[in-house]
């Protein structure tokens, strides 16, 4: 019998299993394990597993604008998506369902999460490709804030011309009267400097050089004049004058054709 029980230690033993015994007060004491020390036996169940491979997704990049949203930042986000052809419409402020479709096929180009939404990743991604718009690429039909008056525009009746803003004040005495939209001439036909006046006016000019309609003209130096531009009205800033001032909007010119005259000062300066 004695050897019977030896046996049978021994093969546990040899197997690694163990025996559920008590101690001299009743309980069950720390099973035995194969390499004699007597701390529980770990065991995995299908939770743990699930608990170490469900590691925590990244975190989403922060959300810089999204549809609704107005300002100069949404501005210059449609500036540079046009830059980049994605948005053809010109920069309006106001983040509409252009602007996000443009921003989802922007992300989806380049394998990034298609939401729509420009964020933090999407927005440096797209100002590695692009360059910081210009004021007249920010406002490409017009509408930008007129700069302040050139202090040579504080006296007397003056057409104040800020190639800054691309705007024109007509002031009187230090106020302005009204402001519009302008466009001056390319690189190769630019629009002169400096403090002029009024010498001539023509309702319905024609120019003799290139053939084209220039109403409302009143002309400041040579050929140079403020009128109104079909081609402005049409094609915005994506276009120049032969040097002139051109103006957008029809019905400011028309008024300010009326108050004008000859002798009444043209102040054109950065």
């Amino acid at each position: 019998m004695q050897r019977s029980l030896t046996a049978l230690a021994v093969l546990a033993a040899v197997s690694g299993c163990t025996a559920q015994a008590v101690d001299a007060h009743g309980k069950t004491p720390p099973a035995v394990r194969t390499d004699g020390s007597t701390s529980p036996t770990p065991t995995t169940t299908a939770k743990d597993k699930d608990d170490k491979d469900d590691k925590p997704a990244p975190a989403a990049a922060k959300v810089l604008w999204s549809s609704g949203d107005k300002g100069t930042d949404v501005r210059e986000v449609q500036a540079r998506l046009h830059q980049v052809a994605w948005l053809i419409t010109a920069p309006t402020g106001t983040y509409d369902s252009a602007t996000a479709s443009a921003v989802k096929g922007f992300q989806g180009k380049r394998g990034l999460p298609q939401t729509g939404e420009l964020d933090a990743v999407t927005w440096e991604r797209l100002k590695k490709m692009t360059h910081k718009p210009a004021q007249w690429e920010l406002y490409p039909y017009g509408g930008q804030p007129a700069a302040q008056p050139d202090p040579r525009c504080m006296t007397g009746r003056v057409l104040c011309v800020s190639k800054t803003s691309r705007t024109l004040r007509w002031m009187i005495d230090g106020k302005t009267v009204s402001t519009m939209d302008v466009r001056f001439g390319s690189q190769y036909t630019p629009t002169r400097d400096g403090v002029f006046s009024v010498y001539f006016k023509s309702r319905y000019h024609v120019s003799t050089i290139y053939h084209t309609s220039m109403p409302y003209a009143m002309f400041f130096s040579g050929g140079q004049a403020v009128h109104f531009s079909s081609d402005f009205a049409a094609r915005g800033y994506y276009g120049a004058s032969h040097g002139c001032v051109n103006v957008r909007n029809e019905g400011k010119i028309a008024a300010l054709f009326a108050q004008v005259r000859t002798g009444d000062k043209v102040v054109v300066y950065w």
